[in-house]
């Protein structure tokens, strides 16, 4: 009943914003989108950045160091962030500030359909042309871009990451069962069975938090139909039972019936979920490189440090996709407020955007930009260095995460249906029809 309540009221918000959104459209903000270089002084004040960030994480950290570095050269000048991690409380603050014109200068936002309005309203600076005016445009890593543009190809979000996904897993398990590394998603099922049979759990997944097990409904289309099946299905224009929804459908409740993921795996959280295969209880854990410091490196259990290797996402049989076009996010994205934007946001972006991709090299992670060199641990196993060199050959094509994709309502319904489907307890037949129903509500179509 919770989650029912839940998707009632990212229903009624929706609508409310939607109402407030379709008022103010076209007008009033006080800001032109195209105009990166405003003429006038830089005035140091206190500027705001709404954020969907972990607040002790690489990209909140880099770049608090970074502002202070600007404010003891600009008196007067503070980054005041509004940390906001858990990503469906934030969502609801970020389109409730937008709904009612109060979004601060910087805002998080993924390139959503909500966000996408925004932007057709002008109220989102261009950070093609951004970028551009910088002089910064080609020092970004084309799939960090592209991760962060609407579908129509335009761009008005700034990436602070780059990750590539992959499907983790333990050698000796896989061997012992007398299993390969998956050579097509039509494998898996089989993988698992052979695993099972030797006592081993397949695949550790983090149920509780529902987008991991989306990452799996988003794979099967992907590889079939590439990147545009989700982009038709948030506006309504393709549906969950046209053949890319129903054979993803098919292939998960497939999954399920072979057993691929722990018992209770609905309520097994992240650090749990990480746990069972870090301590050698399960074969194959699908995770992005933001955890190579803990899958990498000598924190890695021991007894399993030797045995540990990843594949990339499987292909199939007549796949529009490329090999090497996987999942590859460069994360939320940073947009920048048409309506408060002037000489000090500019002069601001302008330093911080150059020194931020050396602090985040520095961390041992990957940066959105390739003109600097990820700094490896001592403690790193060579993976590490693998993952990093891998990141140099992903194709242009980007198996979205759809959490980011469909709307709230819908996203919130598609992860309670898809718990069900791999537990067998609705048929694919089911899900596609009780997803259809909620695409129909939901956006129409």
């Amino acid at each position: 009943m919770v989650h029912h309540a839940r998707t009632a009221s990212w229903v009624a918000l929706a609508a409310a914003t939607a109402l407030v959104l379709s008022g103010c459209a076209g007008g009033g903000t006080g800001g032109d989108p195209t105009d990166v270089d405003p003429e006038g002084e830089v005035t140091p004040r206190e500027i705001s950045w709404l954020l969907s960030r972990p607040a002790d994480g690489g990209v909140i950290t880099a770049m608090q160091k970074i502002a202070d570095e600007y404010a003891a050269d600009h008196p007067g000048f503070a980054l005041n962030l509004i940390t906001t991690p858990d990503r469906p409380s934030y969502i609801q603050k970020y389109e409730t500030l937008a709904a009612a014109n109060k979004l601060p200068e910087l805002f998080d936002t993924d390139a959503t359909p909500f966000a996408q309005k925004l932007a057709q309203q002008g109220r989102m600076v261009d950070v093609d042309l951004l970028l551009d005016d910088l002089g910064l445009s080609d020092e970004y890593r084309e799939a960090a871009l592209n991760y962060q543009r609407f579908d129509d190809g335009s761009l008005y979000m700034v990436p602070f990451e780059f990750q590539l996904e992959f499907f983790w897993y333990n050698k000796d398990l896989l061997a012992q069962a007398g299993v390969s590394v998956p050579a097509t998603l039509d494998d898996f099922a089989p993988m698992c069975e052979a695993l099972r049979a030797k006592g081993v759990t397949p695949i550790a997944l983090d149920g509780a938090d529902g987008w991991p097990l989306e990452r799996y409904m988003a794979y099967y289309p992907f590889r079939q139909a590439g990147p545009e099946y989700v982009q038709q299905l948030k506006t309504g224009e393709t549906r969950f039972s046209d053949a890319p929804g129903r054979a993803a459908a098919d292939w998960l409740y497939g999954l399920g019936q072979a057993g691929c993921f722990q018992e209770g795996f609905s309520s097994t959280g992240y650090a749990d979920a990480q746990a069972q295969f870090t301590s050698g209880k399960a074969a194959v854990y699908n995770i992005g490189t933001w955890e190579l410091g803990n899958l990498a490196t000598e924190k890695l259990d021991a007894g399993v440090r030797d045995s540990v290797d990843y594949f990339t996402l499987p292909t199939l049989p007549g796949a529009v996709t490329a090999d090497n076009e996987y999942v590859t996010p460069s994360g939320i994205g940073m947009a920048v407020n048409a309506a408060t934007y002037d000489p000090l946001v500019r002069d601001f972006l302008a330093f911080a955007l150059e020194r931020y991709p050396a602090e985040v090299a520095a961390s041992g992670a990957l940066s959105p930009t390739t003109g600097v060199e990820t700094e490896i641990p001592a403690s790193a196993t060579p993976l590490y260095s693998r993952a990093i060199e891998q990141a140099g050959d992903v194709g242009e094509k980007i198996a979205m995460p759809w959490d980011t994709q469909l709307d709230p309502a819908t996203n919130t319904r598609l992860q309670q249906e898809l718990t069900l489907l791999v537990q067998g307890d609705i048929t694919p037949d089911e899900f596609v029809s009780t997803m259809d129903a909620a695409l129909t509500e939901n956006v129409g179509g």
